[in-house]
């Protein structure tokens, strides 16, 4: 699949109204949006992976991002031992009890006796399995939270380089994805869809409320960066003074150097994930994978396993979504469990992948960079444009005091209108699958 000459020139054009806010407004701003469309760009991409190839519709992609949110966390951060001390090693006690309460009550389901005694036994063995694990984990939890809580009240992390938490972010959401996919894969697509949202709201109240493993609510800040902080930059003296006989503010430029670091990284990851999505995308599997897609039953009778295929690229896309979380909050510097929504992370993706094109990355890729310069530079020309309608009008009228209160919402309204006009005149995205 290659990029035809109109597929060049929406990039172009999408690139171009990157750059002109560079040169009209402010290139720290340009460059925050082409940072965060990078990011989204893998998102979609994962998104496509599931929707685009096999026709799987997950919306939970919040939770799987969270997940990848997380895994920064846990490997970047450096340990608190007090925290351990007080009750880590109770903690793994506690995990361990519980995997081994499911690992016994699956051997129950096989090894008792069919009947009320199997789903007796098997109950037995989870009540009791939970009772002693909370019994473990709950002292253990609070002891933990109680260790300075205003600035840890939690176990940290591995203390290894933050560029080591992106794999393991995606190995995270990978994991989710796996015991998702073995009970809900067999629903359909829309059961499956109430499924993994349901179970990505249980993952965001999991990190919002276990202050122990994430901070909750108190949220996680000073995560490790992969790029030289300001402060440091505009503290070297030769950067200060290659900066200044360029005729650049130091100030500024630290913070543009910093930007392009990272867009060099992230530029990185997406060209290897696009380069390996496009040859799956090419070879035998794929082929089979849009084969499933567009006829499971066909598929079957040629001897494919659709169940197992389906988890298969399940996982690779919530992976994906994943590595993109790990991206995100080392973008950010901090892992806050509630600003993972609905809105931005699932619906806001989903219209990247109906916009670009469903079943072409390249579509994926394009609708991540536009939906997301969108989504940031509507509001600010929004408002403006609404002082500009009612400039006219005298001030305090009720016309007048509504719509300059309605400003905000134009980034709702700008995305339905966008997906309609879409849906209308190239149901198949902008860049649609060939």
């Amino acid at each position: 699949m290659t990029l035809h000459p109109r597929d060049i020139i929406l990039f172009f054009v999408v690139f171009g109204l990157i750059a002109a806010t560079g040169f009209f407004q402010s290139w720290n701003v340009a460059l925050g949006i082409l940072n965060m469309g990078l990011i989204s760009a893998i998102m979609a991409l994962g998104v496509n992976m599931q929707w685009g190839y096999a026709g799987l519709f997950n919306i939970g992609v919040m939770g799987f991002v969270a997940l990848g949110g997380l895994g920064a966390v846990l490997v970047s951060m450096p340990p608190v031992n007090e925290a351990w001390a007080a009750g880590g090693l109770r903690v793994i006690a506690a995990i361990a009890i519980g995997v081994a309460t499911i690992v016994a009550a699956l051997q129950g389901m096989k090894r008792l006796p069919k009947g009320r005694v199997n789903i007796l036994g098997v109950i037995g063995i989870l009540i009791v399995g939970f009772f002693i694990y909370r019994a473990v984990l709950d002292p253990a939890t609070a002891a933990i939270e109680g260790v300075n809580p205003a600035a840890t009240g939690y176990l940290g992390g591995l203390g290894l380089p933050v560029l080591l938490s992106w794999p393991v972010g995606g190995l995270l959401a990978a994991g989710a994805a796996w015991a998702i996919g073995k009970t809900a894969l067999g629903l359909r697509s829309d059961y499956l869809a109430i499924a993994t949202l349901g179970i990505a709201e249980i993952v965001i109240a999991m990190m919002k409320n276990e202050d122990w493993l994430s901070r909750g609510v108190k949220n996680v800040i000073g995560i490790p960066r992969p790029v030289p902080y300001e402060i440091d930059l505009q503290n070297d003296p030769s950067f200060v003074e290659r900066m200044t006989s360029w005729g650049f503010d130091p100030v500024t430029a630290s913070s543009i150097t910093v930007k392009l670091a990272y867009t060099g990284l992230f530029l990185v990851v997406l060209i290897i994930l696009l380069w390996m999505a496009q040859a799956a995308l090419a070879s035998p599997w794929g082929r089979m994978m849009r084969a499933i897609r567009d006829n499971e039953d066909a598929a079957e009778a040629m001897g494919k396993d659709v169940t197992a295929r389906h988890l298969q690229i399940f996982i690779l896309g919530s992976a994906v979504c994943g590595l993109a979380g790990a991206m995100m909050t080392t973008l950010d510097g901090q892992l806050t469990p509630g600003t993972y929504q609905p809105l931005r992370f699932t619906f806001l993706v989903w219209v990247m992948v109906i916009v670009g094109g469903s079943g072409n990355n390249f579509g994926a890729v394009l609708g991540g960079f536009l939906i997301w310069y969108l989504w940031v530079m509507v509001e600010p020309f929004g408002a403006s444009l609404i002082g500009f309608v009612t400039s006219g009008m005298a001030d305090g009228t009720w016309l007048k005091e509504h719509l300059l209160e309605s400003a905000a919402h134009m980034r709702l309204l700008t995305m339905g209108l966008i997906l309609l006009l879409v849906l209308r005149f190239s149901p198949r995205g902008l860049i649609p699958e060939r």
